[in-house]
């Protein structure tokens, strides 16, 4: 039996990461009992420390799933560094958080050869990308050139200091966050960088029972400044099996082609909805959004605790897996039309399978 890996390669050909898995095989039950397990005791462990915020962890978990990276858009002190710490902790990872700003140098994340004198000779030192979870905080502060380096390094899952190749570890996941407001001196992501991300979350304010229970929990110790880390549940070896799970979930064709429907009816709006509609977007989606939404469905399915993947799958993700891959006109940005709002209207005309 031949096996084919979607593993990166180094310039020897060497495969970077796990090895190889059969896709054709079907998950049997005890693997799928396993997986669920092992993502309710995650889930427990993050909703211990995370008041609230169902939907992000959803999307993160559906990211380290499905191998992909996140981009979580809100106001201030929403709990993004918190739900991301806790995720890493959750699964015994090692977790770095850089605070983007204008003169941060891609060396400084990445990292660099140091002299040493008593040696008289160059040392790598790995910067703080090579962390299974890498939060980059208000990642639109950070300049072009640096942002440019951060996302080959989510693309490739390697560094390169000095002509050397450094393999990022296994698993390996990029948080990034960004502020809607204050957008002075801000460095926006362009169309074609923001794809790379799998989802996009937006993070809204907490209910006013789950404010009342972070207040209660501040007053009782288990959150604020003395608050204790969260017990792994599961190790960094469980996720990877889990990521192997996820590629081999059965994905009918009849869902494919959805998929695929979906994704060319955003570059044709106005032959599908109408002008007034079509006029609001620029730009559809890429051949990208087909994948994220085939990569993140089967995740879904493993965390809804299935082992196929149903039209439902595609259509609760829509949101995270369109919203930064559809550009909208100067018109819409007029008119106050969100991304949302088109896409809810593409998922009402293309028919579910």
């Amino acid at each position: 039996m031949t096996h084919v890996s979607d593993e990166p390669t180094n310039p020897e050909g060497l495969t970077v990461g796990r090895p190889p898995v059969d896709h054709r095989t079907p998950l049997g039950v005890d693997e799928l009992a396993r997986a669920s397990e092992s993502i309710h005791r995650v889930s427990e462990a993050f909703s211990s420390r995370v008041v609230g915020q169902h939907r992000v962890r959803t999307a993160l978990l559906v990211t380290l799933l499905a191998e992909g990276h996140v981009l979580l858009e809100s106001v201030p002190g929403l709990a993004k560094t918190l739900a991301s710490s806790t995720l890493a902790q959750a699964v015994d990872a090692r977790f770095a958080r850089i605070q983007c700003t204008p003169d941060l140098l891609p060396s400084d994340i990445i990292g660099t050869q140091v002299y040493d004198p008593r040696r008289h000779e160059f040392e790598t030192q790995l910067g703080p990308v090579h962390a299974n979870f890498v939060l980059l905080d208000e990642i639109n502060r950070a300049s072009a050139k640096t942002q440019s380096a951060l996302l080959e390094a989510m693309q490739e899952r390697q560094t390169s200091i000095a002509g050397t190749m450094h393999p990022l570890p296994d698993p390996f996941m990029v948080l990034a966050t960004q502020n809607p407001i204050e957008e002075e001196g801000t460095y926006v992501l362009p169309h074609a960088q923001m794809d790379r991300f799998l989802l996009k979350e937006i993070v809204d304010y907490p209910t006013e029972d789950d404010e009342l229970t972070v207040l209660e929990r501040i007053d009782d110790g288990t959150l604020g400044q003395h608050m204790t880390d969260v017990d792994p549940v599961i190790t960094t070896g469980a996720v990877a099996e889990l990521q192997s799970l996820v590629r081999r979930v059965y994905v009918d064709p009849a869902i494919k082609r959805y998929v695929v429907s979906v994704i060319r009816a955003t570059r044709h709006v106005g032959e599908l909805l109408g002008p007034e509609l079509g006029n609001y977007v620029e730009i559809g989606a890429s051949p990208r959004g087909s994948i994220a939404f085939f990569q993140a469905a089967r995740a879904m399915a493993v965390v809804q605790g299935r082992h196929y993947v149903i039209p439902e799958d595609v259509r609760e993700l829509r949101h995270s897996v369109l919203r930064h891959r559809i550009h909208l006109s100067f018109e819409a940005l007029a008119d106050r039309v969100r991304p949302e709002m088109v896409i809810d209207a593409v998922f009402r005309a293309v028919p579910t399978p």
